[in-house]
């Protein structure tokens, strides 16, 4: 279905050209007409005259500006690809100029936090889930948007920006956002799946940031494929229960946002979330690490967010658990893992 605003073809809006939204512009600038948003005027510039973005190769057709007024005035449907730590102010930023009409798509993987005024993740007694936002959630309450979706699977961003064979879930409760991001998105290389549970899948995408941070502390250390692939399924199983507590469904984590995702990030050195993981195992410390890397690694902030909420909710997660004592308590890595290996689990699978 087209949507309706103006007689005139409406652009394709992508806000934020980092790795994955460059990567999304240019697939999306194959078959459309396609403006790019960057805060940064010298990266506006960088686009409009040389097509690149921070050395990134941009399509020649993608126009760019670093005004959001331009942008939703340009365009009808937006695909939001921003990292969650700016996400909420990148939102603000843009609500005065979002419409009912506007269809929008996100494509980050992380959670936001709803506290009170001065409240904070180190203040708040009790972490709940009506204060845990997934990205949706916060656009949803952000905007007067109300057609909004999301993108998530095993997107590497260096293998779409090669044109290597990939696919993605497009998730929504509407099934127009579904059939818009199939439409724009699908090519002969780029399969596009739906799904209708939008929490799950969202939640599939946050959450196994998680394990992949510990998938790349065993690299790190040299224990071995077996202990990876231990590490994998133990990981997906707790994934399932954290989304469940969280308002997702099995379904979604044993699919290609979930399990598909999980796999790739965890056997990936391109992944940001292994690399974090793989530093800590050969001696650095997290602000080391943190202060090298070009773009921010999710599961660094999803850690702290989920560990606070397993303690108010009163179930566990051992990789969370133990991976946030490793990030933010000095629990040496090894330590941790060799805890994991002796956890007591009865059972292997306890969810079906």
């Amino acid at each position: 279905m087209a949507l309706k605003n103006s007689s005139k073809p409406k652009k394709i809006g992508v806000v934020g050209v980092g790795s994955f939204g460059a990567a999304i512009a240019n697939m999306l600038a194959e078959k459309n007409e396609v403006m790019v948003y960057a805060r940064k005027e010298e990266i506006v510039e960088e686009i409009n005259s040389v097509h690149t973005a921070s050395g990134r190769e941009i399509n020649p057709s993608i126009q760019a500006t670093f005004d959001p007024e331009e942008l939703c005035r340009s365009c009808n449907i937006l695909f939001f690809m921003v990292p969650s730590a700016a996400f909420v102010d990148v939102v603000r930023r843009f609500a005065p100029h979002l419409y009912p009409f506007h269809l929008i798509i996100h494509g980050t993987k992380g959670l936001a936090l709803n506290l009170g005024p001065g409240e904070s993740l180190e203040t708040v007694q009790k972490l709940r889930r009506s204060q845990i936002l997934t990205m949706s959630e916060v656009i949803l309450q952000e905007t007067v948007s109300v057609r909004v979706g999301c993108l998530a699977g095993p997107n590497i961003s260096k293998e779409l920006s090669l044109g290597q064979p990939a696919a993605t879930v497009i998730a929504s409760k509407y099934n127009e956002v579904i059939l818009e991001g199939q439409r724009l998105l699908r090519s002969e290389k780029f399969q596009v799946y739906g799904n209708s549970d939008i929490i799950g899948v969202e939640l599939s995408g946050v959450l196994k940031n998680i394990i992949a941070i510990a998938a790349g502390a065993i690299a790190g250390l040299g224990l071995g494929e077996n202990a990876k692939g231990l590490l994998i399924s133990r990981g997906m199983v707790e994934m399932v229960h954290l989304s469940k507590a969280l308002g997702g469904s099995v379904q979604s984590v044993i699919g290609l946002a979930g399990v598909g995702d999980l796999v790739t990030t965890c056997n990936s050195v391109d992944s940001r979330n292994f690399t974090v993981g793989f530093r800590l195992a050969k001696g650095e410390t997290l602000d080391q690490i943190l202060s090298t890397m070009d773009e921010v690694a999710e599961g660094v902030n999803t850690v702290r967010i989920i560990d606070a909420f397993i303690k108010t909710a009163g179930i566990r997660a051992p990789i969370t658990e133990n991976l946030h004592r490793v990030l933010f308590e000095d629990l040496p890595i090894a330590e941790a893992l060799h805890f994991l290996m002796k956890y007591p689990f009865s059972v292997d699978v306890d969810f079906v």
